[in-house]
């Protein structure tokens, strides 16, 4: 993880940019809706042109920046992790289970003791 401090003031710039890319987004998704007697082909291009102006302004934008670079370094970070192999996945989902089982087991035997108690012995109701 990086050790880098949480900015949450930005320039007024970046607040235009994100307005922007915003309006965009929107401009190509009502297109879309707005170019309904149009072919597919055409509805499909406003709505992506509006998609890539909108993340084009955006990746500009300091947030943006800020963003990749936190995608970058968690992809890295994701890399340094260690998998188990297939056989130890196994045999920790086989332990899971296992210990699932005895505790199910175990919840209902104490269940089932409690009932015994509380009904036949503490108040004398039987079944």
């Amino acid at each position: 993880m990086s050790n880098h401090s949480v900015q949450t003031v930005s320039t007024s710039n970046d607040k235009y940019k994100v307005i922007l890319a915003v309006a965009a987004l929107v401009s190509g998704i009502a297109a879309f809706y707005i170019l309904a007697g149009q072919s597919t082909w055409v509805r499909v291009a406003a709505l992506v042109v509006g998609l890539g102006i909108a993340v084009g302004l955006v990746a500009v934008s300091d947030m943006g920046r800020n963003f990749v670079e936190f995608a970058k370094e968690a992809v890295r970070e994701t890399k340094k992790v260690v998998w188990p192999t297939r056989k130890e996945a196994g045999q920790i989902t086989a332990v899971v289970f296992g210990f699932v089982l005895i505790m199910a087991i175990f919840l209902w035997g104490t269940d089932k003791f409690l009932e015994f108690l509380l009904y036949d012995v503490i108040l004398g109701w039987k079944k």
